[in-house]
This record gives structure tokens, C-alpha cells and sequence, in this order.
């Protein structure tokens, strides 16, 4: 009875309020809290009770019945074959974790049949099939499907089954795995406490690698920011450095537009002035009378002469000039270094410098050289290259063969000039920077014949560089007693400083102007340097 009431109460849950609101499709009306069995008491005809009373009680009753008899015959086939070592035909063990039978009161009729089904099923829990596989299932021998695993052979160490053990495993030493899973286990417990460090440290390794990829995405955000924050701090300072820049081109500009015009207003005052004086002398020696002439003489003459004495220049006083140097530092801006620099400097030719020692001499056959110095009309070096500079080296006996010019630009504003003439005698020099002579130029250079060089050696004495030989003589005309012909410290005729021992000469870097004799053979005054 408490069944049937439960399935009055469930079949009024689930199924009664489709029946209010199909009431027309229905011929009666189904009571929400009755029990189902009051079907019968309707005024309705009697075969639709009897037919609403097997769709929904009888006929859920039966299959559910169904479930649980085939269940029972499972658990029973399945008991009976494990007592005869085979394998069940079928398996009905639920594995369940937290069940239960109460369901909410929304569920539908469908999931109230799901649950009948397995209300009287076996519930085993989890924790109760440790060291079961399969939960539960056993397992076969893959050479015999019949046989179970129970057994295990030491020599090949792998699971075997009794017909495992009676064929291909015979005379091998096997146990029952229960025996030795003790052995076995701690083998692989030992591994484990050795792995499980590794586990650890690689752990460790990895969430070092994560903070380090951390740090590493932090760092690159701030360098990315610091990138930023000196390429805004540097564009802005290299707009500044570019406004400077324009506004000095500006008052470049402006400056050479003044000085043009200043120079423009002068040259022209000049020439009105040329030309007055020279249209009223003109007029007076073709028009004017004798008289008139020698009258007007003294003041046409005092006119003229201060005309001619005016200095004035034919070139402009400034010109287009004007450079930007790149590369050339221009200090500091906002705190940076820029660079670039606009220059007006315009070398002077009258300003330029000639020096160095081969300015006036040199030697036949070695080549000489001289240094330009360029500068500008204020006498401040120029600091760069660039110029046109021409050279010319003429012999003044041989106007049509010059002598092959080298020009050398330093790119500081100093040129390097240099020549090797070829015969001994007195050459003409001209230096010109655009087309103008320097300071100094053209001048003269005598050039003599070839400078000799020394055969024998610069020494202190002929004892020392001689290495002791009695034969070895100097120039200097020293000896040494004890039959030694050469020269040696504190002995009669030594100069008492290094000299040459072939010509006596005290200066290392000079001519040697031994011209050879009887006194003095040449192969004697040849000492050998320690």
C-alpha cells in the first residue's frame, strides 16, 4: 500500500497537471491529491480508467519489475561463474558515488522510470575497489581468453595464467601475485621516491621559468617605456635643434642681404660719381675753350685724382656660401647630443699660411714637402677641407717641365703639398686658393744634389761598436794603446761624444762628406754595432 501511494502521489505530480490543461482532450477530471485509484470513482465511462490505469501504473510496474528480476539473474549467473573460474556473460555492477532516491519535484516521469530501474541494483563504492581493474573485472590472459592473470613469472617477469604456466612458462620459477607484489611494489616505490624529486624540481623549474618569463615581459614593458620616453625626449630635442638651426639660416641670410645691399648702395654712389667726373671732363675737352680748360684745370684734376685714389672692391664682400655639416657636433640640446652645424666660413687666400722645413730647400730626386694652413678673412683656422688648391713647381731654367704636384686634404683646413724634383737648381713655387696667390706665394726653392748618406756607423767609440778589434779605425782620429788604430773613451783623439766613424760628423741626421783616401780606407771604417 505505502507503493501505491507513492505512485498515486508521483503519477499526481507528473502527470496530473498535463490533465488540467489538456481537460479537453480528457473525459474526466483528475484530482490534484488524490490517489490514482480514484480513477474508478469518476463519473466517466469505466474503460477510460481502466485504460489511463495501465498506461501509467501497470505498465511502468511491470518493466521496472522486468529490471530488477534481470538484474537478480545477473548477480546470480555472475556468482556461479566465478566459483568456476570463467567469465560472467554479463556485468549489472553500478558504480555509484553519492546516490540517492530522492529526486526533485521537477523532474519528469521519464527520470522517475530511470531510477525504478536501478532502485535494487548492487551500489559499490569507489574506494571499496582499490587494486581492482576494471572496477572489479578481471583480467584475461591474451594466450588463453579463458584464463585469468593470477599468477607471476620471476624469469620473465610478466603476468602468466595457469595454462601459461603448464606450457610456455614451464620450469620457470612463478608465484601467486599476491606474493610477490610485496617485492615488486617496493621496486617501484624506490623509483618513485627517486622520481618524485625530479617532479618537484621540475615544478620548481617551471614556475621559475614563469616568474622569469614574468619578469622578462615586465622588464621589456620597461625598457619598451624608457625606448619611448628618450625617442619623444630626443625628437623633441632635434625639432629644437632644427628650429635653431632655420633661425641661424634666417639671420644668415638677412646679414649677406645687408652686406650686399650696403656694398650695392656704395658701388653705386661710386660709380655716379666716376661718371659725373668723367662726363664733365669729356664735355669740357671737346665743348670748353682754351680758357675754360686751364681755368677749370685745377679743380677738374683735384676731382679726378681723388676718384682714382677711391679703394673699392670688384668682388662682392659676401657670397652664397653657405654649409651644413651633418656629422659635426653641435652640443648639447634638452640634454642630448645632437649634431649638425650650419658654417659660413669663406677661406681668405691673403690669409693663408705656408709652412714646414722643406719650405725653401730641398734635394735632388727626394721628395720635399709644405704644409697649407687656410683661413678666413677674421684669421680663424677654417677646421675643414674641401678648398681649391693649385700648385705649380717650375724650374726656372725649364719653364715647360714642371715638376708633378701632390695635394693631401686633411679635412681640417691643412693641405699637404708635396713634389720630388728630379735635377738639382733654383725652382719658381706658386700656391693659389681659388685662383688667388696665398701669403708668401709664388716663392723660390734651391734644390741641391742628392743627399749622401753616412757608410759607417754612429757610434761612441770604435772599441765598443767594433766588438774589440784592434784593425777597426774612425773617422775622429783617435787610438787606443796596446795596438788598437781606432778611437775609445778617454783615449788620445776621441771627441768625447757619439759621432759618425766615417766622417766624423757629430749630428746622426746629416751628410756625410767622407770623399775617401789612402789614409782611410773605406772598408776599414766600416765597424760592426753591438
Amino acid at each position: 500500500m505505502g507503493c501505491q501511494a507513492e505512485e498515486g502521489a508521483l503519477l499526481n505530480r507528473s502527470v496530473g497537471g498535463y490533465f488540467e490543461e489538456s481537460s479537453s482532450f480528457f473525459p474526466f477530471d483528475l484530482p490534484k491529491r488524490e490517489s490514482p485509484w480514484s480513477l474508478f470513482k469518476f463519473r466517466k465511462p469505466l474503460w477510460v480508467g481502466l485504460i489511463t490505469y495501465y498506461f501509467f501504473i501497470e505498465l511502468p510496474r511491470a518493466f521496472s519489475d522486468t529490471e530488477h528480476k534481470r538484474g537478480e539473474y545477473g548477480r546470480k549467473q555472475e556468482a556461479a561463474a566465478g566459483l568456476r573460474g570463467q567469465t560472467p556473460q554479463w556485468d549489472h555492477t553500478w558504480e555509484l558515488r553519492n546516490s540517492s532516491r530522492a529526486l526533485c519535484s521537477r523532474r519528469s516521469a521519464f527520470s522517475v522510470r530511470r531510477q525504478k530501474k536501478t532502485t535494487y541494483h548492487t551500489m559499490v563504492d569507489l574506494k571499496d575497489l582499490k587494486g581492482c581493474s576494471r572496477i572489479g573485472k578481471p583480467i584475461l590472459c591474451p594466450a588463453h581468453p579463458a584464463e585469468e592473470l593470477r599468477l607471476f613469472c620471476e624469469l620473465c617477469d610478466q603476468p602468466v595464467c595457469r595454462d601459461c604456466v603448464v606450457g610456455e612458462h614451464r620450469e620457470h620459477p612463478c608465484d601467486f601475485t599476491s606474493n610477490v607484489i610485496h617485492k615488486h611494489g617496493d621496486t617501484v616505490r624506490e623509483l618513485l621516491k627517486g622520481t618524485q624529486p625530479h617532479v618537484q624540481a621540475l615544478e620548481e623549474a617551471l614556475a621559475q621559468i614563469k616568474g622569469t618569463n614574468s619578469a622578462l615581459q615586465a622588464r621589456v614593458e620597461t625598457v619598451a617605456n624608457d625606448v619611448r620616453s628618450f625617442s619623444e625626449g630626443y625628437i623633441k630635442a632635434i625639432e629644437e635643434h632644427r628650429d635653431k638651426l632655420l633661425q641661424q639660416l634666417e639671420d644668415i641670410r638677412v646679414q649677406k642681404e645687408n652686406s650686399l645691399q650696403l656694398q650695392k648702395a656704395q658701388l653705386e654712389q661710386l660709380l655716379e660719381d666716376m661718371r659725373t667726373g668723367v662726363e664733365f671732363t669729356e664735355h669740357l675737352l671737346t665743348s670748353g675753350s682754351d680758357l675754360e680748360i686751364l681755368i677749370t684745370k685745377g679743380v677738374v684734376v683735384e676731382r679726378l685724382t681723388k676718384l682714382n685714389k677711391v679703394e673699392y672692391s670688384a668682388h662682392p664682400g659676401v657670397t652664397e656660401k653657405i654649409a651644413f655639416s651633418p656629422k659635426k657636433k653641435a652640443g648639447l640640446c634638452r640634454g642630448y647630443e645632437v649634431y649638425g652645424a650650419i658654417s659660413t666660413k669663406e677661406v681668405d687666400p691673403a690669409k693663408c699660411v705656408l709652412q714646414g722645413e722643406d719650405l725653401y730647400r730641398a734635394r735632388e730626386k727626394q721628395t720635399a714637402s709644405f704644409t697649407l694652413l687656410c683661413k678666413d678673412a677674421a684669421g680663424e683656422n677654417m677646421g675643414k677641407g674641401g678648398d681649391n688648391i693649385q700648385v705649380a713647381v717650375v724650374p726656372k731654367d725649364k719653364k715647360d717641365s714642371p715638376v708633378k704636384t701632390m695635394v693631401h686634404d686633411n679635412k681640417d683646413g691643412t693641405y699637404c703639398v708635396s713634389y720630388t724634383p728630379k735635377d738639382p737648381g733654383v725652382y719658381t713655387v706658386w700656391v693659389c686658393v681659388k685662383e688667388r696667390h696665398v701669403q708668401g706665394s709664388p716663392f723660390t726653392v734651391t734644390v741641391r744634389k742628392r743627399h749622401r748618406s753616412h757608410p759607417g756607423v754612429f757610434h761612441c767609440c770604435t772599441f765598443c761598436s767594433s766588438g774589440g778589434q784592434k784593425t777597426a779605425r774612425c773617422a775622429c782620429g783617435g787610438t787606443m794603446p796596446g795596438g788598437y788604430l781606432g778611437c775609445g773613451h778617454g783615449h788620445k783623439g776621441h771627441p768625447g761624444r757619439p759621432h759618425w766613424s766615417c766622417c766624423g760628423k757629430f749630428t746622426e741626421k746629416s751628410e756625410c762628406t767622407w770623399a775617401g783616401g789612402q789614409s782611410a780606407p773605406r772598408s776599414l771604417l766600416r765597424t760592426v754595432a753591438l
